[in-house]
């Protein structure tokens, strides 16, 4: 049975990483969080006080890079450098960071080429920005996924309050949202954009278990339903 590659894009706070981890577990196959790769990236460059946008600073971090996903339990964890840095990677400054970071040409060559390689042996869900559009162009599945800026706000906010990290106001991060999204969507490297062929999912106002549903009915439509 050859593999098989649902891509799911959207914005910053859409609730890709959430409804993809789910996706693979109804579909038991791999799910690869492409957003972390940039956000271990982004904490690498910080610590090393390299700002963010300088490309000429972080290409040279990729030389020595090693960025491992894996899985205990169910549960995803990033390694950097033999490091598990999956709870220092979900701070403002990291997130900002990734922006940057994957704005830079160079670095989404080298991490693309990791995510393509891994797509091809396994069957994924991958969630990302560009990956229906750059990454996995031939995927089976591609979904847009969206929501108001104000919804994706108030997501983080709850999130990050939950967490005990809460530093922002909800205005704040809307702020920070819409920079995102205008830096996402016109960076020169394959900037954030909808898959001509992806079907778009709005989850303003939807719950969690909608999603969800919405997206299996999806996978079936495609006659996927063997992996179900």
């Amino acid at each position: 049975m050859r593999p098989i590659q649902i891509a799911i894009d959207g914005p910053s706070g859409a609730g890709k990483s959430t409804m993809a981890k789910l996706i693979s577990q109804k579909l038991n196959i791999m799910y690869l969080d492409t957003g972390a790769m940039y956000r271990a990236l982004a904490l690498k460059a910080i610590r090393k006080g390299i700002d963010t946008k300088n490309g000429d600073l972080v290409t040279p971090l990729l030389k020595d890079l090693d960025i491992r996903i894996s899985y205990e339990n169910g549960n995803q964890k990033v390694l950097l450098d033999g490091e598990d840095v999956t709870g220092l990677i979900r701070t403002d400054e990291v997130s900002m960071g990734a922006s940057n970071v994957s704005a830079i040409p160079e670095v989404r060559q080298k991490l693309v080429e990791l995510q393509q390689k891994l797509a091809s042996n396994n069957s994924v869900v991958m969630d990302g920005r560009d990956i229906g559009t750059h990454v996995l162009p031939n995927a089976d599945v591609k979904i847009f996924l969206t929501a108001s800026v104000k919804e994706r706000a108030l997501r983080r906010y709850n999130e990050l309050k939950e967490k005990g990290l809460l530093s922002k106001s909800l205005e704040e991060l809307e702020k920070e949202i819409e920079l995102r999204d205008y830096n996402d969507s016109n960076r020169a490297a394959s900037p954030l954009r909808k898959a001509e062929d992806a079907i778009l999912l709005d989850t303003t106002g939807l719950t969690i278990e909608q999603v969800v549903e919405a997206i299996l009915e999806i996978v079936k439509t495609k006659g996927l339903t063997h992996a179900i």
